[in-house]
């Protein structure tokens, strides 16, 4: 409107004064003057100085080995973190229930020539206790560090019990030791410090027992760090008991809820719970806002960190329709577009950064099914005891919401009837949580774990970036059919039908003026970065990988890093050699890589 009136007012002066100038048009023009004499040209200025060269653009990064670990055994580095001060690394070791310590102030910018075969950084190892006030503790799960502060989450031996956090200090001089303890919820998996270390934020999985008869809540635990350093002796616990009416509505969000409700298993009637239901796995915070990834819900949680009030949002599903994904384990590459088929983000690791100095959430978009076995004698005991179906190493079957698309009933006319008459997605794993929303066994549809991807939130809830099938095209284009690879042996296209490459670790950190992403992918065993800075701008930037594909190396002679589990970026300002690093905690080979990053 502003437009238009500018432009009228100034057509209405045009006008006017045409009016008046025609006004005083009396007599005849004068005959036009002769043209003057040119002045003078003046003088020259001196030449200014050539200004300095510019620098060259960022046009990306490339990644090499720099230094690694073996921590003794495999089943070891799930969860790595870096203390800047002593260019130390920690490392957890489920295995053994130790904290592995990896010294790297020998880190330089010198490649590894042999990274898959070879080792330069030697671990220690601080033991844990085996109980706390006299409650029998299980392994450790997760560890965190801020300052002199080491955080280490450490479920009861009875996992549906409460779990601890153990506190460590003396990491500044290089010995950590004992500090206190604080009791939290039912099997601590994760935890973190806010970024200015005034807390620490436990996600508390409350997993069922195996037979659904004990099921514990799902929460968060809140423990300020006092100013002495020390953690105050109770936690804060933050649950969603708020919610429990509210699981209709949550659906309607795109979340799900996988249970076994309304039947009986050894004797006790299954009712769970929103609040039993909810299983926080993985957390990334402000110094304000806490960001909870309810992974098997296919949510986030988040809670506003001076309140403590709590909010979930359903993150909805991904449409396959008009994207590759190798859904058949044939050996081969074999991608399809499939209508009738979704993902479900339901993401493992999540991190945030910040652009126009909004906050953006990223996840990594695994995916996880629920299955839970209770002990049984055979077969028939685990009819009566109200089981699903015995299995001679497993046990009783207590509940799964897996099941293969070919298992589903489809509906009539359906995207899924489609879907099942091509036959080409016959095998692939799907949740049978979602898809019957009226729940009469008839599916419209079908669901299938995580998005292979990792993907951008804003603060609304709304995707403003997803990967879509970069992770699957990109190592179909290095690997050819030894693409979705497992992590344990070397088979070509073995996880195709379940999950695909299944990117689980994530970190985000700035190199120069730039911003990546970095996503692990658990199967595969490869890393993908990619330019973030601007959020709707995504770039990918580069995919590593230190693994020998060689086809046939079975679990006991795979060679190089498998399934990251957790990444940490480095800045060069707290690196040892300058340059920034990122840490991978590879879980099945027991493995710490160092990586440097260079910018390009």
């Amino acid at each position: 409107m502003a437009v238009r009136n500018k432009f009228k007012y100034g057509l209405l002066a045009f006008l006017v004064s045409a009016s008046l100038a025609g006004c005083g048009l009396d007599g005849d023009d004068g005959a036009q003057g002769e043209t003057g004499a040119q002045g003078p040209q003046g003088e020259q200025g001196e030449a200014g100085e050539n200004g300095a060269d510019g620098t060259d653009a960022s046009v990306g990064i490339a990644m090499d080995v720099v230094g690694r670990a073996f921590l003794g055994n495999s089943a070891a580095a799930e969860i790595v973190q870096y203390h800047a001060a002593t260019t130390t690394i920690y490392a957890t070791n489920g295995d053994t229930n130790t904290i592995s310590i990896i010294p790297a102030a020998g880190v330089s910018t010198a490649t590894m020539a042999d990274p898959i075969n070879t080792t330069t950084l030697t671990p220690t190892s601080l033991s844990l206790p085996a109980d706390i006030n006299g409650v029998a503790l299980g392994s450790l799960t997760s560890i965190a560090i801020s300052g002199d502060l080491m955080a280490v989450t450490v479920p009861a031996a009875v996992a549906t019990d409460n779990g601890y956090v153990l506190f460590y200090s003396g990491l500044d001089s290089s010995a950590p030791a004992f500090l206190d303890s604080v009791e939290v919820g039912a099997l601590p998996d994760m935890v973190t410090f806010t970024p200015d270390g005034g807390k620490v934020l436990v996600a508390n999985e409350g997993e069922p027992s195996g037979d659904y008869t004990i099921d514990p809540v799902g929460s968060v635990t809140v423990i300020n760090i006092l100013a002495s350093g020390e953690p105050e002796e109770t936690g804060t616990t933050v649950g969603f008991t708020a919610f429990n009416g509210s699981q209709a509505d949550l659906m309607a969000q795109g979340m799900m809820f996988p249970n076994p409700s309304g039947r009986t298993i050894n004797g006790t009637a299954i009712a769970t719970t929103v609040a039993q239901d909810l299983e926080p796995e993985y957390i990334t915070a402000t110094n304000d806002v806490a960001y909870v990834s309810l992974q098997e819900n296919n949510g986030l949680a988040v809670i506003d960190l001076e309140e403590l009030t709590v909010d979930v949002v359903g993150l909805g599903t991904k449409s396959w329709a008009g994207l590759n994904i190798d859904v058949q384990e044939d050996g081969s590459v074999s991608f399809g577009q499939y209508t009738g088929l979704y993902g479900v983000y339901q993401p493992d690791t999540i991190a945030n950064f910040t652009w126009k100095d909004a906050t953006f959430v990223v996840t990594a978009n695994e995916g996880d099914a629920r299955e839970y076995f209770f002990a049984a004698a055979d077969a028939t005991a685990c009819t009566a005891a109200g089981g699903l179906e015995f299995d001679a190493d497993d046990g009783c079957l207590a509940y799964t919401d897996e099941a293969r698309v070919s298992d589903l009933t489809a509906e009539a006319n359906s995207e899924l009837a489609m879907l099942q008459a091509t036959g080409e997605a016959d095998d692939l794993r799907v949740t049978t949580a979602m898809g019957d929303m009226d729940g009469d066994g008839e599916f419209d549809a079908a669901y299938a774990y995580g998005a292979r991807s990792f993907t951008i939130w804003d603060q609304n809830g709304l995707v403003v970036y997803d990967s879509g099938d970069d992770f699957e095209r990109i190592t179909a284009s290095v690997h050819g059919e030894l693409f979705n690879n497992g992590d344990d042996e070397n088979a070509g296209d073995s996880r195709s039908e379940n999950k695909g490459p299944e990117p689980e670790a994530l970190t985000v950190g700035q190199v120069g003026d730039r911003t990546y992403a970095f996503i692990g992918t658990e199967r595969m065993g490869g890393i993908f970065v990619y330019d973030v800075t601007n959020p709707y701008d995504v770039q990918f930037s580069e995919y590593v990988i230190n693994r020998d594909l060689t086809e046939g190396l079975t679990a006991d002679n795979v060679i190089g890093d498998l399934a990251p589990e957790s990444l940490v970026f480095v800045s060069a300002e707290d690196s040892p050699s300058g340059v920034p690093l990122l840490i991978v905690g590879n879980e099945v080979s027991g493995t710490v890589t160092v990586w440097q990053i260079n910018q390009l």
